[in-house]
């Protein structure tokens, strides 16, 4: 029998009610793998769902993406075998492990271009903007959009991949810290969201223009504002809630600001099955072997530091992705 460490969650709260415990692991079961994870990945749903805002079953584990190494193999698995890099990003929570087992279907092989901490902190968001850019809106080039969060590590990734497929790309931070980090992602400006007329101040840096898309992953505190940033018959894509739940909008306001188009999509059913999620993978990996798509670590974690993470994370103390180390 295996040991493994892994993160618990208990009960719903603040960074501390994190333990990592050690456990046995089970030889992988039918369709299963067993995975060495050299890499995890952090994203800021972690956070909601420490946190209770997505509830979990508890007691659970929390992570969705890694990266490793396969040790093992259950039965009727075919097509992999044992030393073989490979990697995750919704195969269920538990990431945060050192090993893990999991079904065969939900990974991906690496290409040698790139490495297990690429792999363990681009996937997730890589694939988040993966169908933000090509599937939700095909970005274009001349497309003008705003993105907020530019500095956090979807918000990077959308605004270099955007700006290589030729678009423009405004960004909104919440710290002047963060400014330099969009810049350098490709923001031809960047707003700041504390000045309570940003909107005004998005449509001065444009030139007078509004966006095509928005890219909202704030939600309380933006959605209703990006709708004035959105040209007629535009689209504002609201894709995460890290201020909190986005308020309800009558559909009669989006006509009134311009017959606009809304929506609330989802990595998950992008991916939904291993065809499609490998299809969408290739398509991000050649984003990384072109240089669209860096990677930024702003900050490496060991497993054991895990209220940390989250105390970072939760304060904004870290720009571009989290690492975490088993």
């Amino acid at each position: 029998m295996t040991t493994s460490r892994s993160v618990v969650l208990e009960a719903f709260g603040p960074p501390s009610v994190l333990s990592v415990r050690r456990r046995e692991l089970p030889a992988p079961g039918p369709g299963e793998v067993q995975i060495r994870q050299t890499a995890i990945g952090f994203n800021f749903i972690d956070v909601y769902q420490r946190k209770g805002a997505y509830p979990l079953p508890l007691p659970t584990g929390l992570g969705f993406e890694a990266a490793g190494v396969i040790e093992a193999l259950g039965e009727d698995v075919a097509g992999w075998v044992p030393g073989e890099r490979v990697a995750y990003m919704h195969a269920g929570v538990g990431a945060y492990a050192d090993r893990r087992n999991v079904p065969a279907e939900k990974l991906v092989r690496l290409p040698d271009n790139v490495s297990d901490e690429a792999a363990a902190t681009l996937l997730f968001k890589g694939m988040t903007a993966q169908y933000l850019l090509r599937k939700t809106h095909r970005v274009e080039p001349g497309d003008l959009l705003l993105v907020h969060s530019a500095a956090g590590g979807v918000g990077q990734i959308l605004t270099r991949w955007a700006t290589a497929l030729g678009a423009t790309v405004i960004g909104t931070t919440g710290s002047p810290q963060k400014r330099d980090a969009a810049l350098a992602a490709g923001c031809k400006a960047v707003i700041d969201l504390n000045d309570p007329a940003w909107p005004e101040a998005f449509v001065a840096a444009a030139g007078g223009r509004k966006a095509r898309v928005v890219y909202d992953a704030i939600g309380k505190d933006t959605l209703l504002q990006s709708l004035d940033c959105v040209a007629p018959f535009g689209l504002v894509v609201s894709y995460g809630a890290a201020s909190g739940k986005a308020p309800a909008i009558e559909p009669d306001l989006l006509s009134k600001k311009g017959c606009l188009f809304l929506t609330r999509p989802s990595v998950f059913p992008h991916n939904a099955d291993p065809e499609t999620f490998r299809a969408n993978a290739a398509d991000f990996f050649d984003a990384v072997a072109r240089g669209h798509v860096a990677v930024d670590i702003g900050a490496r974690f060991s497993l054991d530091d895990i209220v940390a993470v989250h105390e970072a994370a939760e304060a904004r103390r870290v720009n571009g992705a989290i690492l975490i180390t088993p």
